[in-house]
């Protein structure tokens, strides 16, 4: 299959899904074709690391991830096919969205991909694209819902939570004075909520944990001019872990970020910020 699969998003899933269900019926391997950067020169969705977690979850038995250079850019839709494509993976099928383009200018379609089938020895199989309503699900409309802040809207037309691969950085360990150890997240340019607290869940080490996060400034520390940070309190975990991946899953949002008049303050919001994300998560209590 080949696509750039920004977002992982219901079309992408239905499209690699229908792959891998027909190369187990032959009792074949799957190869997922995708590209870096984005050939459109827009900042992803996710990032490259998530994108190929969610694809290798759905079964895929690999990836190749072709460099979207200037160079590659200009190669001739047939040269892709031949050089790429054909001499690499000698497909038996090869699926694609209905609206798949390719090559220079994307002067490839659906139609000569079809006609290099027959002339290479490969049959080819368009999926159609879903909609949501009356509108397609796409990357971009996923992003902005996400930036706008609605996560459910966002939720149903990816086919799972909104979430954010990041990986734990060093921070200014202000949480172990606060009493919440918080571990900083650099999100990879991913698309963010909008700032604020939310309840969440964090798959570390293939466990999942419940917490919750903020997205903002910081202002109770710092100034408005200070970069967005993303900070996650995990309950019942202790350990400290540096350089190393989780996946924050967005729950609901538990409200606004705010300034607070000393740290005490924030302290006592962030116990009740814990209480109600652990009734939001039906949990008992929080370690």
């Amino acid at each position: 299959m080949i696509g750039v699969f920004d977002g992982m998003h219901r079309g992408h899933r239905y499209l690699i899904e229908r792959a891998v269900r027909a190369a187990r019926a032959l009792h074949k391997k799957t190869v997922a074709i995708t590209f870096d950067p984005h050939p459109k020169g827009q900042p992803y969705l996710i990032s490259l690391a998530h994108r190929l977690k969610v694809i290798a979850e759905l079964g895929v038995s690999a990836c190749l991830v072709i460099r979207f250079s200037q160079q590659f850019a200009k190669s001739p839709p047939e040269s892709f096919i031949r050089d790429t494509l054909v001499k690499f993976f000698h497909p038996l099928y090869v699926f694609v969205g209905d609206n798949f383009r390719f090559g220079y200018r994307a002067q490839g379609d659906v139609a000569l991909l079809k006609r290099l089938g027959k002339l290479l020895g490969f049959q080819v199989r368009p999926v159609r694209e879903l909609g949501a309503g009356r509108k397609k699900i796409s990357s971009q409309r996923i992003r902005s819902l996400i930036r706008a802040g609605s996560l459910k809207k966002a939720e149903e037309l990816l086919g799972r939570r909104v979430s954010v691969l990041g990986t734990v950085i060093k921070g200014e360990s202000r949480g172990r004075i606060l009493g919440y150890r918080t571990a900083n997240i650099d999100p990879h340019h991913e698309v963010l909520p909008k700032p604020g607290v939310y309840a969440v869940k964090v798959l570390y080490n293939e466990k999942e944990y419940n917490g919750i996060c903020n997205i903002g400034r910081r202002p109770t520390f710092n100034s408005q001019e200070e970069p967005l940070n993303i900070e996650v309190h995990l309950f019942n975990f202790r350990k400290d872990i540096y350089a190393e991946d989780m996946e924050i899953k967005f729950i609901r949002k538990l409200r606004d970020e705010k300034k607070f008049p000393s740290p005490s303050f924030l302290s006592i919001q962030l116990k009740e910020d814990s209480r109600n994300a652990l009734r939001l998560l039906n949990l008992k209590r929080v370690g």
